[in-house]
């Protein structure tokens, strides 16, 4: 069985579930949401190059409070676009009161409006081997940058936060 995100096999005991992303499987990609517009908008970029560098169709970020598009709302266009099982995945590191608790809420009570399509809230980020390569890259390049020999980063940029305090 092929297991790409767009993988048309299906698995063939009668029963057996399929564990693949399908093409009518909607990703609704959730952080915290913040007052700060920038923050807000940067899930939005990530979803667009979540969605570009997996090629899943159906991909929606959505805020858990403060800020819009949320839960219920990016559930609601998941389901618009064709979804028939939605995949909520917590854009946060540690399984916290937000991943225990408030996000299978609002998931819960978003899918009320849509009783014909499943949803799962997966694991957060958390501990992934390429988490270290990540912070690895970011304090690499934040040292280049304050040694002269690299632009702002897109987190920085414009905030005058990126330099060495001493």
């Amino acid at each position: 069985m092929s297991s790409g995100p767009n993988s048309a096999s299906r698995p063939e005991t009668t029963g057996e579930q399929d564990y693949t992303v399908g093409e009518n499987d909607g990703v609704i990609i959730v952080d915290h949401g913040s007052r700060r517009q920038e923050s807000n908008l940067m899930l939005n970029d990530f979803a667009t190059m979540f969605r570009s560098r997996t090629g899943y169709r159906i991909v929606e970020p959505a805020h858990m409070e403060l800020a819009e598009p949320t839960i219920k709302e990016a559930f609601g266009k998941c389901v618009q676009q064709g979804a028939s099982r939605i995949i909520v995945s917590p854009y946060f590191l540690s399984p916290g009161r937000h991943w225990k608790q408030d996000i299978p809420s609002l998931a819960a009570e978003a899918s009320k409006e849509h009783s014909n399509v499943a949803y799962i809230v997966t694991a957060p980020l958390g501990l992934h081997e390429l988490m270290v390569d990540i912070m690895n890259d970011r304090i690499k390049y934040c040292l280049k940058h304050v040694a002269g020999d690299a632009d702002e980063c897109t987190v920085c940029a414009g905030t005058g936060k990126c330099h060495i305090y001493s």
